[in-house]
């Protein structure tokens, strides 16, 4: 009966660091542009830190065939855009102010912030 309890706890913990408090790398964007993946129901990379005041190219290219992953919206800059599968969309962002702007699919399941520093 122990042994079941102790299971129980580490899953539940493991489910509370994997939802709540996991935070993937943040990438910087050093480049022209930067190229992020759309695959296996996540951008890659998916926390992207950009200079403040400074116009900026993302490049998705689209590997997920979920019709999810299709469209590609910043609801903070009221850009949507959709992705074609497996090509490049170079999506123009303008210069922004210091702060996270978030961008999502249509059905914010594939989530990824743009920190702007």
């Amino acid at each position: 009966m122990l042994i079941i309890n102790i299971v129980g706890i580490l899953l539940i913990a493991l489910i509370i660091w994997w939802f709540w408090l996991y935070r993937p790398k943040e990438a910087v964007f050093e480049q022209d542009k930067m190229t992020i993946l759309v695959e296996n129901g996540i951008y890659q990379p998916s926390r992207i830190k950009i200079h403040v005041n400074q116009a900026t190219r993302l490049q998705f290219i689209r590997k997920d065939a979920s019709p999810c992953a299709e469209t590609l919206v910043f609801p903070e800059l009221e850009i949507s855009e959709t992705l074609p599968l497996n090509r490049p969309k170079s999506i123009a962002l303008p210069a922004l102010p210091a702060g996270v702007y978030h961008f999502h699919c249509q059905m914010q399941m594939y989530c990824g912030e743009l920190h702007v520093e």
